[in-house]
């Protein structure tokens, strides 16, 4: 089992930066791909952002491409995600992802454990 906590939400202007953290729980996650999502109201989930076991490779969505940074410390079991330039259209609430696949997944249903999710509201 792996129990994912995330934290760092908050209400932010537009052209703010937040920084969210995941904290991991449970055996072997540094071995676990990770990924951040996030879900507008009324809306579908969406892949923001996946990086791999090691933290060597990520992948973003474009629309976050060169806003939002995600990044893993294996040694504290946290993953985090970075962004600036927040737009109010970034409004949602952000989800931390486990997976084991080795593939890079942009999918919802190939992640095996999930967190609560962190509210993050931009104003204009």
């Amino acid at each position: 089992q792996v129990q994912l906590v995330e934290s760092g939400g908050g209400l932010v202007q537009a052209g703010a930066s937040l920084r969210l953290s995941c904290a991991a729980s449970g055996r072997t996650v540094s071995t676990y791909a990770m990924a951040w999502f996030r879900q507008a109201p009324g809306k579908e989930r969406e892949f923001v952002a996946h990086i791999n076991w090691s933290g060597v490779y990520t992948h973003y969505a474009n629309s976050m491409k060169g806003r939002f940074t995600i990044s893993r410390d294996n040694a504290k079991n946290t993953v985090y995600l970075q962004m600036n330039s927040l737009r109010p259209e970034d409004t949602a609430v952000y989800y931390c992802a486990a997976t084991r696949s080795v593939s890079t997944v942009t999918e919802t249903y190939a992640y095996d454990y999930w967190g609560q999710g962190t509210q993050v509201t931009v104003s204009s």
